[in-house]
């Protein structure tokens, strides 16, 4: 493994770079995206609500390769042209979006409902008030299970390779084919996802300690 590490780092680490920017792009996106559907999912009306459960249901019920072959081969027989790197953030960011979107409707759901309340009574405004009060609350409440939806979504983007994106899985599979050593090199492919994720789950654990104050209640 050592050896495999040794001599092929440059095009390991260009392909966890890949991984990397693919991965943490969905995140940033679907991040977006999640919390605009937590509130549709959390509203009162139901021609909002009942369409953000439907797109929750299908990005979490069904195999996310079979939506990266779905967003790969559906969209250029509509007329739109996507590059595989493309194909997969959009793949990604539409799933963890439904993912997020879940754990931000969870956090929604714990905040007092006497604050939300209090701020309409002193004029603030829906948009404030999911800004200024809600939200930050949720990000805190919610930041262990987002942080483990991070490292699912950079474990699920090995699969992107079957849309021939060249990211950390394919270029180990390139490797082993060459030197004829799976093992080592998979050894080695499955060292960096690790370290990643260690590095992932020691920045939420500081952001956990720095996140002072506790959450008001009822």
């Amino acid at each position: 493994m050592l050896e495999i590490l040794l001599n092929h780092y440059p095009v390991l680490l260009e392909g966890l770079a890949t991984t990397l920017v693919v991965s943490l792009s969905a995140i940033a996106l679907g991040l977006v995206l999640g919390v605009l559907l937590a509130f549709g999912l959390t509203s009162r009306h139901g021609l909002v609500r009942w369409p953000c459960g439907l797109y929750r249901s299908f990005w979490r019920g069904t195999p996310i390769l079979l939506q990266l072959l779905l967003v790969y081969y559906l969209l250029p027989e509509v007329g739109i042209e996507i590059a595989p790197i493309s194909a997969a953030i959009l793949t990604l960011t539409l799933n963890t979006a439904a993912f997020q979107s879940e754990i931000f409707r969870s956090g929604i759901s714990h905040i007092p409902a006497g604050q939300i309340e209090a701020a309409r009574m002193a004029g603030i405004s829906s948009w404030q008030t999911r800004r200024r009060i809600i939200m930050p609350q949720v990000f805190r409440l919610t930041l262990p299970p987002l942080t483990n939806e991070i490292i699912t979504i950079l474990k699920n983007s090995s699969l992107i390779s079957v849309i021939a994106v060249t990211e950390l899985m394919r270029v180990s599979e390139q490797i082993a084919s060459r030197t004829f050593q799976p093992l080592e090199t998979y050894l080695a492919a499955a060292l960096l996802y690790l370290a990643v994720n260690l590095v992932l789950a020691l920045l939420s654990a500081h952001l956990e300690r720095r996140m002072t104050g506790g959450l008001a209640t009822d």
